[in-house]
């Protein structure tokens, strides 16, 4: 019958148990030394084991140490953590990066604006691209957009007995917001595309660096012109687009009643004041300006592929886009607190 018993083992009863622990468990050694060692035996007939079942026996309690496996556990969890930890400083460096482009971009731009050699014949042209090709477009915008409001607003004014309020609402909701965000976006479609797609098209074939070679500036040259252009045509496109827009609203409330032309005009300009036209000319340049800026910086700044060109136009609409509805949500915070 086999019996169970406890014998302390010390280093003067087994040296060479100590000398056969590897090199990297020798702290657990040393703890044998020090302090008494109690491990398990199996005595039969009242004789113990062997040294070699000792040994093989604490070799097993090393191998399963939870200190053994708590390190272990401790060492892959800092290499996960250094690798997130390297993840997120490299997208933190590229967003500060961008920053800094964008910064170096802007800067360069207004030293550039007011140099002394204007390149005034390439500014002409890109204000006949940008607003004469864009007509078309905000005309057919500006038309929608003041007989869409006025067919839904009717209805509910006539309800309310306030139908007279009708030109005067629809004037002052398309000059204050809707005349310039609605034409903002449609020109960040169109213009910002455009301006990324052109300068992409022209970094991929290299005709910047041949620019370059030639002593000619394409910030000057390219991107200044563009810039200007966009500030100053889109106010001009947004102030059309609010011209149709009323004149789409006269339209609108022609379908379903008889109101005469000068009529309409006379009740919609009795409830426009300054402070509703000022804010919206001002924010209407910065509209044109973001626009000007992210697409020449996505284009300038576009890759060396071919798929570069369709990345930077994408980008350039996208972040415009979202720029311009930015920008006039501060100029809403802004009046509000001015006026």
């Amino acid at each position: 019958m086999l019996e169970r018993t406890c014998i302390i083992h010390t280093f003067q009863e087994f040296p060479s148990f100590i000398l056969r622990i590897p090199q990297g468990r020798f702290s657990v050694a040393a703890e044998c030394v020090n302090h008494a060692k109690i491990s398990e035996s199996y005595v039969t007939h009242g004789l113990r084991h062997s040294p070699n079942f000792v040994r093989q026996k604490h070799s097993n309690m090393i191998r399963f140490n939870p200190v053994v496996k708590v390190s272990g556990f401790a060492r892959v969890q800092s290499v996960r953590l250094s690798e997130k930890t390297m993840a997120k400083t490299a997208v933190a460096h590229g967003f500060l990066t961008n920053i800094a482009d964008v910064t170096l971009f802007i800067m360069r731009v207004a030293r550039e604006t007011f140099s002394r050699r204007f390149e005034f014949n390439e500014f002409m042209r890109q204000c006949f691209q940008i607003g004469n090709k864009s007509l078309p477009l905000i005309s057919v915008t500006g038309i929608i957009m003041g007989l869409v409001l006025t067919i839904q607003s009717r209805p509910a004014l006539i309800r309310f007995g306030a139908v007279t309020l009708l030109p005067g609402m629809v004037a002052v909701s398309l000059i204050r917001e809707m005349g310039p965000v609605i034409t903002a976006l449609i020109c960040a479609g169109k213009i910002g595309s455009g301006m990324g797609a052109e300068l992409g098209s022209m970094k991929v074939t290299e005709q910047i660096d041949a620019m370059e070679v030639s002593s000619t500036n394409p910030m000057r040259f390219l991107v200044v012109t563009r810039v200007l252009a966009a500030t100053i045509m889109v106010p001009l496109l947004i102030l059309y687009a609010d011209a149709l827009g009323i004149a789409g609203s006269w339209v609108g409330a022609n379908l379903k009643g008889d109101v005469t032309f000068f009529l309409f005009f006379s009740q919609a300009f009795s409830h426009i004041r300054f402070s509703d036209f000022l804010p919206a000319v001002i924010k209407s340049f910065f509209f044109g300006a973001v626009i000007g800026l992210v697409g020449c910086y996505k284009g300038y700044n576009a890759g060396r592929g071919t798929e570069s060109v369709g990345i930077a136009a994408n980008s350039a609409v996208v972040l415009a886009s979202l720029l311009v509805i930015i920008v006039d949500m501060i100029a809403v915070q802004v009046t509000d607190m001015l006026f």
